[in-house]
């Protein structure tokens, strides 16, 4: 297999010609991470060819480097001394080859945040799709510092070098190329995330956005996390289709998409992603995303020369609504397996992770199916809040809604306290969405509870259910938990309470791990 990779990536090299030029995706308005990482500049030239690349601020020199292209596969790659933010810069490349000097010129360049963007169709959806489209496409030119990157679809079997293709170049925001169609580039998700970074650090931020819709996390894994949790070609199944679906093989996504940006130096990722795995390896999700998480952690850091620190800050939304009866309990079961069944995050098996919650932005009218609601500002504020404590250390930055510590069996008085990790805001009475299981875990029937009161931390329920005996509690675990923003439980920040289920092992007081 080795051999065949090595044959395959030197005759791609063969096949790309031997003029000086950078990979696919370094262009004029790009965004290159800041310091203290080292930003990594690579292309191809003649074999063993001398090269010289010098960054440039106006017309004062502010980085020098020789480096040398590969004999083989005629690559070169430099990693540049540190940079702070800022700009604009121009990068020059000069070669010397047989006594003749070529050079490349990036224009328009800036140091800042690279964050990664990839998922299925919820990350696709563009500027245009969403809630007041009109007013965030009239707004994007106020923010020329947050720079945009599209790669094209593509997939392979074999692990590319560069990207086959690319929809939106580097650019300098506008209305135009935040909309050019439905699902079609540029990310709303992304774009929002960059600009509510953007105005709370107030320096240039790129966007990159790798998507595809209706793929399951197997595709966009490689080969060695899937064999990690036990899955090989053997084990693929093709699962029931969804709205604007793509390709579901093993690991085609990758190769295509992803392994050809692993010597860019990023500053983390955000990936929203999960309602295909609903179809298709449910209960492996709480896995294969930890090891997807793992792998592109691993292969960043090496791609980029130990400069994308290798435990990067990696955000994930939380899957949101489709059916307002669910058919299974896979919806919730995904939402579950996406904290790798600890209900929140950061936690031991997914650290420095974040995550939006987005159980409650349910859109039975969305023109694109209900599988993609449209409040995209809510998603990506929440995603932005985890990005701002996770990635950026803001102390004291509530991200995530209150979450369960202790559930407690009061039977003289028949009720149910659950204690919470932070002061609740109860939006309304619920009969439903809370409910108790009474039986021996292998027989569960779950049945709703009420709410009956909630003050400060906990929230009381009135257990008429299973008075002497509760062996098991959970909450939201429906595939259309509430209706939109009306979940009975939030924080004082507006932020919803998570989906959890938690199992007593028959003591009257348990914690919620």
């Amino acid at each position: 297999m080795m051999v065949a990779c090595l044959l395959f990536v030197l005759m791609w090299a063969l096949m790309a010609g031997a003029e000086l030029r950078f990979a696919s995706y370094f262009a004029d308005h790009m965004v290159l991470q800041k310091g203290p990482a080292c930003a990594v500049l690579w292309g191809y030239g003649d074999p063993g060819a001398n090269l010289t690349v010098k960054v440039y601020q106006g017309e004062h020199t502010v980085m020098k480097q020789t480096v040398q292209a590969d004999e083989v596969l005629r690559i070169w790659k430099a990693v540049l001394s540190p940079m702070a933010q800022g700009g604009p810069y121009s990068i020059e490349v000069y070669q010397f080859y047989k006594e003749e000097v070529t050079n490349i010129t990036l224009q328009d360049v800036y140091f800042g945040d690279v964050w990664l963007c990839s998922g299925q169709s919820n990350m696709e959806m563009t500027v245009s799709q969403i809630f007041n489209a009109s007013k965030e496409l009239a707004e994007a030119s106020r923010f020329p510092y947050v720079r945009v990157f599209a790669a094209s679809l593509a997939q392979s079997e074999e692990e590319l070098l560069d990207l086959p293709g690319i929809d939106l170049q580097w650019s300098v925001p506008t209305a135009e190329n935040l909309g050019h169609g439905d699902f079609s580039y540029f990310s709303a998700v992304c774009w929002l995330f960059g600009r509510y970074l953007y105005e709370m650090l107030q320096y240039p931020i790129g966007l990159v956005e790798s998507s595809w819709g209706g793929t399951p996390i197997e595709a966009w894994s490689s080969q060695k996390a899937l064999r990690s949790c036990g899955l090989s070609e053997d084990h693929r199944r093709v699962p029931v289709s969804y709205p604007n679906s793509g390709p579901k093989a093993f690991s085609v996504l990758w190769n295509a998409m992803i392994h050809p940006l692993l010597n860019m130096t990023l500053q983390g990722v955000i990936w929203y992603q999960g309602e295909a795995n609903t179809l298709m390896d449910t209960d492996l999700y709480n896995c294969t995303f930890p090891a997807l998480i793992e792998d592109w952690r691993k292969a960043f850091h090496d791609g980029s020369v130990g400069q994308t620190e290798q435990s990067f800050p990696f955000g994930f939304v939380q899957v949101s609504t489709y059916h307002r009866v669910g058919v299974d309990d896979s919806f919730p079961r995904i939402r579950w397996h996406q904290t790798a069944d600890y209900g929140y995050v950061p936690n031991k098996k997914m650290p420095n992770t974040f995550m939006a919650v987005a159980l409650d932005l349910c859109d039975a009218s969305s023109p694109y199916g209900s599988i993609h609601p449209r409040d995209k500002q809510s998603v990506a504020y929440r995603l932005h809040l985890g990005a701002l404590a996770v990635a950026y250390g803001k102390d004291n930055l509530t991200f995530q809604g209150p979450f369960p510590q202790q559930v407690q069996v009061d039977v003289a008085l028949k009720l149910l306290n659950v204690t919470y990790n932070q002061n609740i805001q109860l939006h309304h009475m619920d009969s439903k969405i809370f409910e108790v299981c009474c039986s021996d875990l292998a027989l569960c029937k779950w049945k709703p509870i009420p709410i009956r009161t909630a003050s400060f931390r906990t929230v009381t329920l009135h257990n008429l259910v299973c008075p002497q005996t509760v062996t098991g509690l959970r909450y939201a675990w429906t595939e259309w938990p509430c209706e939109y923003k009306q979940c009975p439980l939030y924080n004082i920040h507006s932020l919803p309470a998570p989906p959890f289920i938690s199992f007593s092992h028959n003591s009257p007081v348990w914690v919620v791990s």
